[in-house]
């Protein structure tokens, strides 16, 4: 079972969506109880590992998480909107970020009681 080594977090902090991502970012290297690195700007990385447009371009901000492996993985690159209230739904972020981390095998711990 593979072990999460660091979170890696691509953003601008001039975007809108940075204050969310920051949050469940922060929020998921608390929880995993590892490290989260913040690169700015940095599209050579989103290049390389990041989800892509149909164009083939690379967007900021984008979650990742680094494998004990060496593997690198997005784990979140869309922020969900809640479709009563049309705002960022930074619960649900957390969720798909989880969801992404059970797919690669990671043992997800529950949160503290």
């Amino acid at each position: 079972m593979p072990n999460i080594k660091r979170f890696i977090l691509v953003t601008a902090k001039h975007l809108p969506q940075h204050k969310y991502f920051t949050k469940v970012a922060k929020s998921l290297a608390t929880r995993f109880n590892v490290e989260l690195e913040i690169k700015e700007e940095d599209y050579e990385f989103l290049s390389n590992y990041g989800d892509k447009d149909e164009f083939g371009m690379a967007w900021a901000p984008q979650l990742f998480v680094e494998l004990d492996d060496g593997s690198i993985h997005v784990i979140l690159s869309k922020l969900p909107i809640d479709t009563t209230s049309l705002k960022v739904d930074t619960n649900k972020a957390e969720e798909l970020a989880l969801e992404s981390l059970r797919k690669l095998g990671v043992a997800v711990p529950d949160l503290p009681s």
